[in-house]
């Protein structure tokens, strides 16, 4: 199998539990639910992403023939030394790509494979830490994992139903838009009023990382 990904690159993880710690992005290209384009967005099931991941033209992206020539373009980006090698593959939405072929060579040069998905497909048994950012319109089937981050403020969404499923962390997130402001305040409400969730902030875009 081939993979199609539309940016790579090394940074600092902003968001989340693991915030703060090095990794390699791996952005895959293709969502399931918004083509990209600015055109359908007002039809699509996520009408908020902020994130360009059509096709496969960005900073180290591109077609990779196989996992492993994929897998080394990610070695590659990480630089010299096997302590606590991370990659986060995210997109676009990843689990339209990966494979048993791909965590396995992943593994092999050494990572420790993180997910950021819509969780609208089950989540590969093999990845170690699973990340399940739900969209209020969407089915999630991957209930389970490390940490459900919630984009807020989302119409639509069942908060309780939200906070029965295995998560071993609840997060929101203020959802970047024009209404920043009343967006942080929905957010910090949401956990003053409802304790099991945390307040996660963007710290990468504060701190002008990629």
């Amino acid at each position: 199998m081939s993979y199609a990904v539309k940016e790579m690159f090394l940074t600092l993880q902003g968001e989340g539990v693991q915030a703060g710690r090095r990794a390699v992005f791996v952005r895959f290209a293709g969502c399931n639910l918004w083509s990209g384009r600015e055109q359908d967005r007002a039809s699509a099931i996520c009408r908020f992403c902020d994130t360009d991941f059509v096709g496969t033209d960005g900073a180290g992206g591109g077609k990779f023939a196989d996992a492993t020539a994929l897998a080394e373009a990610v070695t590659g980006f990480w630089g010299d030394g096997a302590d606590s090698r991370f990659v986060v593959l995210t997109g676009g939405e990843p689990m339209l790509q990966i494979d048993d072929a791909l965590v396995e060579a992943l593994h092999g040069a050494g990572f420790e494979i993180a997910i950021e998905s819509n969780g609208t497909l089950p989540v590969h048994p093999g990845i170690d830490w699973v990340c399940i950012s739900p969209k209020a319109d969407s089915v999630v089937v991957q209930r389970t994992g490390d940490e459900l981050k919630l984009v807020w403020p989302q119409p639509g969404t069942d908060v309780a139903a939200l906070e029965q499923w295995a998560f071993a962390h609840h997060l929101v997130q203020p959802l970047d838009s024009r209404d920043a402001v009343a967006n942080h305040a929905a957010a910090i409400d949401l956990v003053m009023a409802r304790p099991k969730w945390r307040l996660t902030l963007q710290a990468h875009k504060a701190l002008g990382l990629r």
